[in-house]
């Protein structure tokens, strides 16, 4: 179980020089990209610097109210730029490469934050922020909260699995009966395993298709989905009515749980309240 003390005289030593920079310039017109990062902005309270969210940042929902500039990995730098930033916060993955160009020759500063689906991860992501934004105190603070929060999350989840812990299928999407699934190295394999499961998809790496006779191989106790509408969305009776799922113990149960995506696989500051939930949702049969 993960144990961290964070140490702060060696935070100068981890961020790089353009981070430094920032943090100095005390920028006043902020975009957020990334669900994580927009969440800390406003843990931090520095929300009214934020002129700016990309699409997936969607809590608070106050953060709803700020001009949306598209999706993290489709950046349009017409629609930065829109906005007159100062200073661009984006989590690690966002671009494309040729936008975030464009905005660096344009003199925007642009803070990549590193994007770790850990209790470590989400701390660096807390201390980066607070350094860029020159809050160091309230960062502090906030790093040890969230430490605190998601150590005890975790030892209740450990407590409640047991030593029969649930094998838990993350189905990212269902297309044309294939089914793509959240393997080792992803947030959905740590948040399960931060919640006291089994990644039923331990063999996979990534995000992959995985082959019917492999999904029945897996045998699952539990589907774990994220709580999506529209086009994306896969409603249950279809999941179940697949042949490959309906040979799973989870397709046999019924047992399926929904969870808004940015709270379950975001790593921000409500990370620990994603662990209890889903803990709760395992130990209550699965859910449905």
């Amino acid at each position: 179980m993960n144990r961290m003390r964070v140490i702060w005289p060696a935070l100068a030593m981890l961020l790089s020089t353009q981070v430094a920079q920032a943090a100095d310039d005390e920028p006043k017109r902020i975009i957020a990209i990334g669900s994580s990062i927009t969440e800390i902005v406003y843990a931090l309270g520095q929300q009214d610097r934020l002129v700016g969210r990309d699409r997936t940042s969607t809590y608070p929902t106050e953060a709803m109210n700020l001009p949306d500039i598209g999706y993290r990995r489709a950046l349009s730098p017409e629609g930065v730029l829109s906005v007159e930033p100062d200073l661009v916060l984006a989590l690690e993955g966002s671009g494309p490469p040729e936008a975030i160009a464009v905005l660096q020759e344009a003199g925007v500063q642009y803070v990549t934050i590193k994007d770790e689906f850990s209790l470590e991860g989400v701390v660096e992501k807390i201390q980066t922020v607070g350094a860029v934004l020159g809050t160091d105190v309230a960062a502090e603070g906030l790093a040890a909260q969230t430490i605190r929060q998601i150590n005890q999350a975790e030892l209740a989840a450990s407590s409640a699995a047991g030593s029969n812990p649930k094998r838990v299928l993350f189905v990212l999407s269902v297309q044309d009966n294939r089914i793509t699934v959240g393997g080792m190295d992803t947030q959905a394999d740590s948040i399960i395993r931060l919640a006291g499961g089994v990644n039923a998809a331990a063999k996979v790496s990534g995000y992959k298709p995985m082959t019917p006779e492999a999904l029945v191989s897996a045998a699952p106790d539990v589907i774990l989905m994220m709580d999506r509408r529209g086009d994306h969305n896969t409603e249950d009776a279809a999941l179940f009515s697949l042949p490959a799922v309906k040979l799973t113990p989870a397709g046999q149960n019924k047992m399926l749980i929904r969870m808004q995506g940015a709270y379950l696989l975001g790593f921000g500051p409500r990370t620990a309240s994603a662990i209890s939930d889903l803990s709760a949702a395992l130990q209550d049969e699965g859910g449905s």
